[in-house]
């Protein structure tokens, strides 16, 4: 079989699966209820105009591209002023640029963990923690069922029976989780976690690395995420917070000590080995990051609540009957809900039809059985407009009733 056949084959099979990834462009006049712009800050006159005098307020001599890798060329007292002004804001000690969320968690995934080390994660985090790992030296991947305290502490438990180095403190534990996740919209129970750590690991050779994509700007004290809503940023190794969904950039960020940072310019290859983000990436994340400072996203983050409250309310007023599999499954100060079917498509082309964008999410991204609608709220978004996407999704519940009928 010939290479050409074979990438065929592979996309034949994942198109009888129904798992066929394709790139869209949706009409403009379609209503988001999918991104992750959960802000609506890409959209806001406040963001673009500060956003646009930072551009227009530089020299002329400024260049707009970096130039090479931070490394080399692609530095600037610019990039490490904004590293300075985000690690304050986060309340961490430094903070280390890269160019994307997939690029921070595989550089410290694949370079923090020593050999022999033991990583213990969550069955849900992003697959970009997962790539990382699969180029780590770390000794041992242990997994752990989603979210569990529990489960958390049976596997600590019984690496600790188990080996010795990790019982005396003499082998690194790493803890890797999310504080809200992508696809169900739920918060982690950090707290909980860490009284396990403290009780297994007294030794202190239990570090979290938590990845606080989704809850930047929109979870904690002028949307510094779950770890600050929570204060236990002191106890976190790492911090990761991305800037290219709430805060309509690009790029992240890890929060660390200076002694990991340090490690990560000398060894994390996606920063040595990239070309650093050019002037308007550093630009549009200061942007945000002065409205976020400035507290002028508060009123957004309450926009968000206030519609996630009345979705909330629709979704429970809808009349479902048990022949038809649907299930909502919403955290409760999520922006991020879950539309449980065992027909995502359908559900997700009929609102797409009525001009409402919503996404099928199917595996391999998510597990086989698990599949939904997922709908993300906007503070852009209005209360007619939700009104309009649960009326869609009624409609479509009564007519999968009637065809179930009449078979």
């Amino acid at each position: 079989m010939s290479l050409l056949d074979s990438l065929n084959s592979a996309l034949a099979r994942r198109e009888a699966k129904s798992a066929r990834r394709r790139l869209t462009v949706l009409p403009q006049t379609a209503v988001d209820f999918s991104s992750n712009d959960f802000l609506s800050l890409s959209t806001s006159p406040a963001y673009r105009n500060r956003f646009l005098s930072h551009l227009n307020n530089t020299p002329e001599s400024f260049p707009f591209a970096s130039g090479g890798s931070r490394l080399l060329d692609g530095n600037s007292a610019y990039a490490e002023e904004l590293e300075r002004f985000v690690a304050a804001f986060h309340k961490a000690p430094t903070a280390l640029l890269f160019n994307s969320g997939f690029d921070a968690n595989v550089g410290v995934l694949s370079s923090i963990p020593q050999p022999g080390d033991l990583v213990v994660y969550d069955e849900l985090i992003h697959a970009s923690i997962h790539e990382g790992m699969r180029l780590s030296r770390a000794g041992k991947r242990q997994m752990f069922s989603h979210s569990s305290p529990t489960a958390l502490r049976d596997v600590l438990r019984a690496e600790v029976e188990a080996d010795r180095e990790v019982q005396s403190g003499t082998r690194n534990v790493f803890i890797v989780i999310e504080s809200i996740y992508s696809m169900d919209g739920d918060m982690a129970p950090i707290k909980e976690f860490i009284q396990v750590v403290d009780e297994l690991l007294p030794r202190g050779n239990g570090y979290f690395i938590v990845d606080e994509a989704h809850a930047t700007g929109v979870f904690g004290p002028r949307g510094a995420g779950v770890v600050q809503q929570l204060g236990v940023q002191d106890r976190m190794f790492i911090r990761v917070h991305t800037f290219g969904k709430a805060l309509a950039s690009h790029g992240a960020m890890v929060l660390c000590g200076s002694e990991t940072r340090d490690y990560l310019i000398n060894y994390a290859r996606s920063v040595i080995y990239t070309t650093a983000l050019g002037f308007p990436f550093l630009a549009s994340i200061r942007t945000s990051y002065e409205l976020l400072s400035s507290g002028q996203t508060e009123s957004l983050q309450q926009r968000v609540q206030q519609l996630i409250r009345h979705l909330r309310y629709r979704l429970d007023g809808l009349v479902m009957n048990p022949s038809v599999m649907f299930e909502v499954d919403h955290y409760p100060t999520s922006p991020i809900v879950s539309l449980r079917t065992s027909q995502p498509r359908l559900l997700a082309s009929a609102c797409q039809q009525d001009g409402y964008v919503v996404r099928a999410i199917m595996p391999p991204t998510i597990p086989e059985g698990k599949e939904r609608v997922r709908v993300c709220l906007h503070a852009g978004n209005t209360e007619e407009e939700i009104d309009g996407l649960v009326r869609t999704i009624q409609a479509w519940l009564d007519e999968r009733l009637a065809r179930t009928a009449h078979l």
